[in-house]
């Protein structure tokens, strides 16, 4: 019972550092073009 104490807020930390993660991607636009990047592989640049 005494491990629920350690785990419970370390499961609780990383899922605020996970979430923190995810909200900095959206805010600085890493999900911006997201069908460019399907239509790129198909460009010849040669």
């Amino acid at each position: 019972m005494n491990v629920l104490v350690v785990l419970i807020p370390v499961s609780l930390i990383l899922g605020g550092v996970g979430l923190a993660a995810f909200l900095w991607t959206v805010r600085s636009d890493q999900y911006d073009d997201d069908k460019g990047n399907a239509a790129r592989i198909l460009l010849d640049d040669d």
